[in-house]
């Protein structure tokens, strides 16, 4: 399980949220087996999809993140609920990338450089609402905190980290995000600032022992900080059958015609958790003349 932690400061004017996600990228590794730069460009993917995920309301809301860059990896997905629940998938799971000038994980050689953020927020509305936004480093963070000052006018800092272990597990894995709220004290933003450039990796202060609750506080040390609320995130693929074929009905008549032309039975593969779900050649005749039904 991930660990989620909420601090509002005591004047209102700055929310953190921060998140211990080891276990969701262990479970991202065990579920796509992927290379040590994979994990570390999706973990981070991930874990930010997961705290801007527990940053909507309602129990319905959905957000879906894209990033799809000019990199090796190709493009990543990630969708999370309200809770910080999250699902994710990359375009290329087994690339190898020798270590960048820092002596770390080629993230933004595994995004790339250039190309485009979207972020979608399913609120219940009769339309998403969709922003996109140019990738700046192909860190991730810097692309996030990017995406706010844009799209949403909101100062961001945004922190993530994944440490790889020697047998390509994860060692640590979190990451959290600084919001100032409205009306901008310029003395806070100061504050806040020289907490962050006195703050070490998030990676490093998770591998010394620092509980999450420590580091969220820190970010807004000064400011008497509360605690708003903890709880517990994990990587969670919504996935079944029923999902499955109403994706197979809404392909249309002829793509179902033709995947009972090519082959006896389809096979159907999610791509966030990788079960694969089949449907024999009369199920795929039902559908098949129920849409013929519906044009009647």
């Amino acid at each position: 399980m991930g660990k989620i932690i909420r601090a509002l400061s005591a004047d209102g004017s700055v929310f953190c949220a921060a998140i211990n996600s080891r276990d969701i990228v262990n479970e991202i590794f065990r579920i796509h087996n992927t290379s040590p730069v994979a994990s570390a460009a999706l973990g981070r993917f991930a874990t930010i999809a997961s705290l801007m995920g527990c940053l909507m309301k309602s129990k319905s809301d959905r957000l879906t993140l894209r990033i799809k860059g000019d990199g090796l990896g190709g493009a990543m997905t990630a969708v999370a609920d309200y809770l910080g629940n999250v699902k994710c998938y990359t375009g290329n799971n087994n690339v190898d990338l020798p270590l960048n000038a820092a002596g770390k994980l080629d993230v933004s050689g595994y995004v790339g450089k250039n190309g485009f953020l979207a972020v979608i927020k399913d609120l219940g509305l009769k339309e998403p609402y969709a922003t996109q936004t140019p990738i700046v480093s192909g860190e991730i963070a810097e692309d996030i905190a990017y995406y706010y000052a844009v799209s949403e006018q909101i100062p961001t800092v945004c922190a993530l980290g994944v440490l790889v272990d020697t047998d390509w597990s994860i060692k640590a894995a979190g990451g959290f995000l600084i919001q100032l709220i409205p009306p901008i004290n310029d003395k806070v933003i100061s504050i806040v600032e020289k907490n962050v450039d006195g703050m070490k990796s998030v990676t490093d202060m998770l591998s010394n022992g620092i509980e999450i609750e420590k580091i969220a506080i820190k970010g807004l040390e000064g400011l008497n900080a509360e605690i708003l609320d903890t709880f517990t995130a994990q990587y969670h693929c919504d996935c079944s059958r029923e999902r499955t074929m109403s994706m197979l009905i809404s392909l249309g008549e002829k793509e179902i015609d033709d995947l009972i032309k090519k082959e006896e039975e389809t096979e159907v593969c999610c791509h966030f958790c990788n079960k694969k779900y089949l449907f024999s050649y009369n199920e795929m005749r039902e559908i098949l003349y129920s849409l013929r039904e519906e044009k009647i």
